[in-house]
């Protein structure tokens, strides 16, 4: 890493220095370093997904009468549903600008205590306000995450195999998932716990499985690009090298040498005005893209995940205590797709695999609502209509996440994951639950196929959008994608979708 001289013309510059650590990090084979950030960043989803999960299946249950708390299914479909979406939105955008200003472990390592703290004091809810209040937090402490990790992982992840690491990590969130419906199985069993104390021990869970992560978290190195960038030039070229040291000794052959260098000017933060300018004025079209994404699969995952134990039971007669059983089904088609999907998007490419996705899994859903219309579906053929569809919309969706991370300049990374995560979801995450809790809460079958039609026709939309738009980023460099701001040679860039920014 070259220093030179300071451009007295870019304020807050700490020096510009010529680097080949991008270039160093993405030529890496894949080795135990790597899964250790995988471990360390990734396991957070399930814990996501735990959460989410075991609200929508204790809800009946929380309703019920010796619970402990005088709820309705509706205010924990509902409004907590709301609240805890509304939180993490919030906490993406408070997070993402510490990330994107303070560094990414940090922030990682702050969220996910916050998560803690808020998640604890759940489970000793009394009153109605104080679930709200803590459901609230617990959000503000994951929409933090989501924008402290998936820019780390992005960052840290050689660019051969960026696109399926991404979405199996984003995709990890079902195996909480799938964990917090067999749990709220066993929790929801009153032959084993008062009504009033199992649904207490399965928010306890989520805590200690929470302290077993930050224990895991606290090996995960800071972003070596985050740290060139923000004057710490010497504290990444060290870090790569200790790593690079530690990957030929477990390959037993040396590396090859980086093929290209950066030079930028080193800056200790970037404005709001200039990363608005940047994601707005320079790359409107993936801005366009990136919202359209999270609108489409934040309206289809937090309308029909928060309801969907409601409708087994309100029109299949499925009681409360078996509902997880169905879930941990669909959970599991949940992961598959990412899982067995996500090597496609690193080889066929993100434009077709983004847009067929979204595409497939929204036409698999007008099919299951005209289904449900006629009559025609039971709670087992439900369950399996709604894995075909998840198989293909969790691969859609964990890709938004991708896209918002890898399309932009890194200088603006966390900060952009944190907007559009908070726009979209608060468009289709916030208002879905409130429009779906009184949906289905109607009894009306009419009622829940429109909320079906609804998530539907916004993933087709998606899709298309998808279509036209995309990045071609497979297998490229970040800094391909999108030259960073403080490059010294950076100019305007075409804002296309097949054309690296330059």
């Amino acid at each position: 890493m070259t220093p030179s001289a300071t451009p007295a013309s870019v304020p807050g510059s700490t020096g510009t220095v010529t680097t080949a650590v991008p270039a160093r990090l993405d030529r890496l084979p894949w080795s135990r370093w790597h899964w250790m950030i995988v471990i360390g960043l990734g396991t957070v989803w399930i814990l996501d997904g735990l959460e989410v999960t075991t609200v929508g299946n204790i809800a009946g249950r929380l309703s019920e009468e010796g619970s402990g708390l005088a709820i309705t299914s509706a205010q924990v479909t509902g409004i907590a549903a709301a609240l805890y979406v509304a939180g993490a939105c919030a906490g993406a955008l408070f997070f993402g600008w510490l990330t994107d200003r303070f560094g990414r472990k940090k922030l990682f390592m702050i969220t996910l205590a916050v998560y803690l703290a808020a998640t604890a004091l759940t489970a000793v809810s009394f009153s109605p306000w104080w679930f709200f209040t803590f459901r609230f937090l617990t959000g503000f402490g994951i929409g933090g995450e989501y924008a402290a990790i998936n820019s780390a992982i992005d960052e840290l992840i050689p660019s051969k195999y960026r696109g399926r690491v991404d979405l199996i990590i984003n995709g990890s969130y079902w195996l909480g998932a799938i964990g917090g419906a067999l749990l709220s199985i066993v929790m929801l069993n009153t032959d084993i716990f008062p009504k009033n104390v199992g649904w207490r021990l399965t928010f306890a869970l989520g805590v200690v499985l929470g302290l077993v992560i930050l224990l895991v978290r606290r090996h995960v190195p800071e972003s070596p690009r985050w740290q060139f960038i923000h004057g710490k030039g010497e504290d990444a070229d060290a870090l790569v090298t200790s790593v690079e040291r530690e990957i030929e000794e477990e390959k037993g052959q040396p590396l090859p040498a980086p093929d290209r260098e950066i030079t930028i000017e080193q800056r200790k933060s970037i404005g709001f005005g200039l990363i608005a300018k940047t994601v707005f004025g320079r790359y409107p079209k993936r801005a366009t893209l990136g919202l359209a994404l999270f609108i489409g699969q934040a309206f289809l995952y937090n309308a029909i995940t928060f309801g969907f134990g409601a409708i087994l039971t309100k029109f299949f007669d499925v009681p409360t205590g078996k509902t997880g059983y169905y879930f941990a089904v669909i959970a599991a088609g949940n992961f598959l797709g990412p899982l067995l999907l996500g090597k496609l998007f690193d080889t066929v490419g993100r434009r077709i695999m983004i847009s067929s996705t979204y595409l497939i899994s929204g036409i698999l859903l007008f099919g299951t609502a005209w289904l449900f219309d006629q009559g025609s579906l039971s709670a087992v053929t439900m369950t399996a209509c709604w894995c075909a569809v998840l198989f293909f919309a969790s691969a859609g969706a964990s890709s938004a996440y991708l896209t918002v991370s890898e399309v932009f300049p890194m200088e603006t990374r966390a900060m952009a994951i944190a907007f559009f995560y908070a726009l979209g979801t608060a468009a289709g995450g916030i208002s879905g639950p409130l429009v779906f809790a009184d949906l289905t809460e109607s009894g009306v079958v009419g009622d829940t196929v429109l909320a079906f039609q609804i998530g539907a026709s916004l993933m087709c939309a998606a899709g298309l959008v998808a279509a036209f738009l995309a990045v071609n980023a497979e297998r490229r460099s970040l800094e391909d994608i999108a030259t960073p701001l403080s490059a010294t040679e950076n100019k305007p860039a075409s804002d296309t979708s097949s054309a690296p920014a330059t």
